[in-house]
């Protein structure tokens, strides 16, 4: 924990056309996963669409390591089908959040850098870092991988640790 840089907080907030995994819905849910860190949604039933809205924070110690999020379909007599996964990088966000902004400086709302789509990212769409509240933010929708459809929609922000 000597070289912790922060902790990174990931709302989790909504599946968009998730994949079909009981008889005409799914049970779904979010394994966030970073090195030995492991965090989860709660369950929402019976929805393919489905609005978590909730924070799960990591404690970050390596930038340069991605964030992984799997989708899980809860199954109560077996075990839980796999609805895909993804992953993203948080050094954009990291390095945006170093150039120390400060709140009158900067009008809310300003879009600080613009991640495009590739084959290197799991990006459904262009993903911005703006300034919101006096805070970076990152807006994230990722498409999952391994699964016939399905995509996850996130907001990245950064807690400081006190030194």
């Amino acid at each position: 924990m000597d070289n912790l840089l922060g902790l990174l907080r990931i709302r989790i907030k909504r599946g968009i056309n998730l994949a079909i995994r009981d008889f005409r819905s799914s049970d779904p849910y979010c394994v966030i996963i970073l090195g030995e860190q492991r965090l989860k949604t709660h369950i929402i039933d019976r929805d393919l669409n489905p609005v978590w809205n909730e924070d799960l924070t990591l404690s970050i110690e390596d930038p340069d390591m991605p964030v992984q999020l799997m989708v899980f379909d809860h199954d109560t007599f077996s075990r839980d089908d796999e609805m895909g996964d993804a992953y993203f990088d948080i050094k954009a966000f990291l390095e945006t959040q170093k150039m120390n902004l400060e709140s009158d400086s900067v009008p809310n709302g300003t879009t600080l850098k613009r991640i495009k789509p590739s084959s290197s990212n799991y990006l459904s769409e262009e993903s911005c870092i703006i300034w919101q509240d006096g805070n970076v933010v990152q807006n994230i929708l990722l498409k999952l991988r391994n699964v016939e459809c399905g995509e996850i929609e996130l907001e990245l922000h950064w807690i400081d640790l006190p030194h």
